[in-house]
């Protein structure tokens, strides 16, 4: 009986551990786009509430955008309206 209760203890505690694992793995590469999370088409910008680039472990260069809503999309950093959004956004922000 000893035994038993030992085994049931130790895998227990190891289904604790590997979901707690788990939990962190997963919120480390939550900030990442993958492929079919891109959008393709103009954001206009009135919607944009925030951008952020993707951290460096991710496998795809990417930013999230944040809609005023609250939906998050991702967009390649290279789209031209992305980058004339960016570029108007960083010359308002240094104007005032």
């Amino acid at each position: 009986m000893k035994v038993f209760s030992l085994a049931l203890l130790t895998l227990l505690l190891v289904a604790l551990w590997t979901g707690s694992q788990g939990i962190s793995l997963r919120s480390r590469y939550s900030t990442c786009c993958y492929k079919e999370m891109f959008v393709r088409q103009k954001i206009p910008a009135f919607l944009i509430r925030s951008y952020q680039k993707t951290p460096s472990h991710c496998s795809r260069r990417a930013v999230r955008v944040e809609l005023l809503k609250g939906k998050k999309f991702c967009v390649d950093p290279e789209e031209r309206w992305f980058q004339q959004y960016r570029q108007q956004q960083e010359s308002t922000s240094t104007t005032t």
